[in-house]
C-alpha cells in the first residue's frame, strides 16, 4: 500500500469544517478530482473521480465517524482497494487543522496517481486547498450530519439539549 497524508489549517471552527466535510454530495463543487458523489446507504457512498483522462468509480463505506473528530472509510472493491481517514482538531488560533491520510494499493485509478512520485500528495494538497477556500468563503457549513458510526453501524445524533433560559423579572 502507498500512503499519502496532508494537513491544512482552516480559519473556521472545528464544528464548521467537520459539518461541511460530512456533506459528501457537495464535494464536486470545490474538489476538481471528485466528479460525483451519491449516498447509496447510510454508511455507503458511490464516487466518480477523475484526473485528466483517467476516470474511476468506487463505493466507500464509512466504518468509523465521530462528530468534530474524524471520519474513517474503506473502499468496498477488493482490488484495487484503498482506505482513508480525515481528522479535525482545533488550532490555537481558533481554526481547524484538517489531516487526510489515504492508503491505496498501487493499481487502478488511485494506483496510477501513486506511480508518479509526489503526484498523489500534490493532488491531495490542492484539493484540501480547495476545501479551505470553499468553507472559509462561506463561513458556515451547508449542512451537517451529527450522528456517529462505529464499526459500520449508525448511531443517530443525540438531540441538542434545550438551552436554559434565565428568567427575566420586571424591575421595580
Amino acid at each position: 500500500m502507498h500512503t499519502v497524508e496532508e494537513t491544512i489549517d482552516i480559519a473556521v471552527p472545528v464544528r464548521t469544517a467537520y459539518d461541511q466535510w460530512t456533506q459528501f454530495k457537495s464535494f464536486p463543487r470545490f474538489m476538481t478530482v471528485v466528479k460525483r458523489v451519491e449516498q447509496v446507504r447510510p454508511t455507503v457512498t458511490a464516487w466518480v473521480i477523475g484526473v485528466g483522462p483517467v476516470r474511476g468509480e468506487f463505493e466507500a463505506e464509512i466504518v468509523d465517524q465521530e462528530p468534530d473528530s474524524h471520519v474513517t472509510w474503506r473502499s468496498l472493491e477488493r482490488r484495487p482497494g484503498h482506505r482513508g481517514e480525515v481528522r479535525f482538531r482545533p488550532t490555537a488560533a481558533g481554526g481547524t487543522a484538517v489531516t487526510v491520510r489515504i492508503e491505496a494499493e498501487p493499481r487502478g485509478v488511485a494506483g496510477r496517481l501513486t506511480q508518479v512520485p509526489g503526484l498523489a500528495g500534490r493532488v491531495l494538497r490542492s484539493e484540501l486547498g480547495h476545501f479551505k477556500e470553499f468553507i472559509e468563503g462561506r463561513g458556515e457549513a451547508g449542512g451537517a450530519w451529527r450522528g456517529s458510526i462505529r464499526h459500520g453501524h449508525v448511531h443517530p445524533a443525540e438531540p441538542e439539549p434545550p438551552r436554559s433560559r434565565v428568567p427575566c423579572w420586571p424591575v421595580g
